[in-house]
């Protein structure tokens, strides 16, 4: 079941992705599309998939926020009284049909934690949870998941994040070991 907040979540994210397709005003979209990729982060962690929020909020709501800001911060902003774009009547309505036709599919999802889920009942998941403590001599079930039955993927999260830092610290010009 969908509570209010999950909801408000969904109408805010809505709302950030509007606004950063619709501004004019490059730091305004900036502005909305960080807060758009914050609240994607927020919804995998509803989702049940901090790892992938935290590699959200890092790359997405940090990284790429701060290169943007510098990118406008070199170059020259049109001066302008418009402060939305105009709409391209075509392609919204093609938007709005795919979001729609995608939407449909969600009403097939299980809830997010339910017991009679395919995940829940999956084969893979009734071993991780029968085996995971003898095979990792990890107490926490999600741990041993993520750092030895998956620990490639969260390696390659982990590089993913790490190399979004390098470029940060090259694209700011600074010393790593100063």
């Amino acid at each position: 079941m969908t509570t209010p907040l999950e909801l408000g979540l969904l109408v805010f994210i809505l709302t950030c992705a509007v606004a950063t397709a619709l501004l004019r005003d490059v730091l305004g979209s900036i502005i909305a599309f960080s807060a758009y990729s914050l609240a994607i982060a927020v919804a995998w962690v509803f989702l049940r998939a901090p790892d992938v929020g935290l590699t959200e909020a890092a790359v997405g709501a940090g990284v790429m926020t701060v290169l943007f800001l510098l990118t406008i911060a070199k170059t020259v902003r049109p001066s302008s009284d418009r402060t939305l774009e105009r709409v391209d009547l075509p392609a919204l309505a093609v938007s709005v049909a795919l979001v729609a036709v995608l939407a449909t599919t969600l009403f097939a999802l299980p809830a997010a934690g339910a017991a009679d889920s395919a995940v829940a009942t999956d084969d893979v998941t009734a071993y991780y949870l029968d085996n995971a403590y003898e095979e990792t001599q990890v107490k926490n079930a999600v741990t041993a998941v993520l750092a030895a039955y998956r620990g490639f993927d969260t390696l390659g999260e982990a590089v993913v994040v790490y190399a979004a830092g390098v470029g940060l610290l090259v694209v700011l010009d600074r010393e790593v070991f100063a």
